[in-house]
């Protein structure tokens, strides 16, 4: 089996110093690589051939047959990096805690920490903030709106 610190390292490689970066590697028994990334700015078709082409010029084919995927981090993905919140501020999120409690609310403020959600607020309740960790998040999803 191919070892993941190896795709790891190709990996961050590539990506360090450019506004891209690993959301998620997976490499399953059957060497089947799966790598997600993301960017400040988006990513593009482009970009995930340029890793494709680096991780799979770092690993040899005759010691280890491999099937390599890579792709962005979808929209209906849950997030699961500080810096893709931070791409994120200004729209809604659909939260669930550890506590098992869901809430839809406006993302601001994103640091290292944690993200404050912004409830606008109803005829029965005034609008709020309220301050989660992420360490108390189980699953946040950018509300997509048609």
């Amino acid at each position: 089996m191919i070892e993941k610190i190896k795709i790891l390292d190709l990996v961050q490689s590539q990506l360090e110093g450019t506004e891209r970066f690993l959301v998620n590697l997976k490499v399953t028994p059957d060497n089947r690589i799966f790598i997600d990334i993301d960017g400040d700015n988006g990513v593009t078709i482009d970009d995930c051939i340029e890793l494709s082409r680096a991780v799979e010029g770092g690993l040899d084919r005759n010691e280890e047959d491999f099937e390599l995927n890579v792709s962005s981090a979808g929209a209906d993905q849950p997030l699961k990096k500080p810096r893709q919140y931070r791409r994120h501020v200004g729209r809604d999120l659909e939260v669930t805690t550890l506590d098992g409690r869901t809430m839809v609310g406006c993302l601001a403020d994103p640091d290292d920490e944690g993200f404050t959600l912004r409830f606008k607020g109803t005829k029965q309740e005034p609008p709020r903030d309220e301050r989660l960790a992420y360490s108390g998040v189980k699953r946040a999803v950018v509300v997509l709106k048609f």
